[in-house]
């Protein structure tokens, strides 16, 4: 078969669109990231939480349990740290109310850290009410941690 340069031309137009079309079925490793939650059954705001994560484009695994610390125990989180839920995305742990657009952009960066946390339950933070409050986004590893977000 004798290839003229209109059939090279529409066989890479083929090719380019075919791999466009494929990313944008996949997406990024971001976009696919699945979000594994732990939580208790009793928590409302945990699960407002998730409502957060699954209208930013998350993909949400919930597992509730009775008995939580243990799995934050197994994450690695700082018992300074520590909130009402654990969530593990992409080997990161993800610990409280930690807002959706962060989660992103660790998994964007990929720091050499074990996970965000934001410590205790404050109001305003993703899926807790009330009047909002200033807090920190901490990303923590096992030599310290540092201030990674402010609200």
């Amino acid at each position: 078969m004798i290839m003229t340069r209109r059939t090279v031309i529409v066989s890479a137009l083929g090719a380019v669109a075919a791999g466009i079309a494929a990313y944008a079925t996949v997406g990024s490793p971001v976009d696919a990231a699945e979000v594994t939650v732990y939580k208790s059954p009793t928590c409302g705001c945990c699960g407002e939480w998730v409502k957060h994560l699954r209208a930013n484009g998350f993909t949400v695994a919930v597992h509730e349990m009775d008995n939580v610390p243990p799995i934050k125990a197994r994450a690695g989180i700082p018992s300074a740290l520590e909130s009402c839920h654990t969530a593990l995305v992409g080997g990161y742990a993800i610990e409280g109310h930690v807002p959706g657009q962060d989660i992103r952009r660790l998994l964007r960066e990929r720091p050499a850290a074990r996970g965000l946390a934001v410590p205790g339950m404050t109001a305003g933070s993703p899926g807790m009410g009330g009047r909002p409050e200033r807090y920190d986004v901490i990303l923590f590893e096992d030599g310290g941690q540092s201030v990674y977000a402010r609200y």
